[in-house]
């Protein structure tokens, strides 16, 4: 069995029409939760600027919290954050809070 070139192999996911993802909540993906330390944040926005799904709140260059249905969990804004004012924590901790 030989492999297929990059030519052979069909197209996959494929966005035909820019901003579909608004329409589809994924936040309930997410196993780790980011948690916003604000006496840390020197809202340097770098989480905004790194979150693949624009799930960072911002408003005036201000940091203001996570757009949770968005948000997938994967950590980014905690890794990039200088201050470590962004905490992942496991999304089983907040169960009771939504239930």
């Amino acid at each position: 069995m030989s492999l297929k070139s990059w030519k052979e192999i069909p197209i996959g996911g494929v966005i035909d029409k820019p901003g579909t993802a608004r329409e589809y909540k994924t936040g309930a993906w997410r196993v780790m939760r980011p948690i916003l330390h604000k006496e840390k944040c020197i809202d340097c926005m770098f989480c905004w600027l790194y979150c693949p799904d624009q799930a960072i709140i911002q408003e005036g260059g201000i940091m203001k919290g996570f757009n949770y249905d968005y948000c997938k969990g994967c950590g980014l804004c905690a890794n990039v954050c200088p201050k470590q004012a962004i905490e992942m924590r496991p999304e089983t901790e907040f169960l009771s809070e939504e239930g």
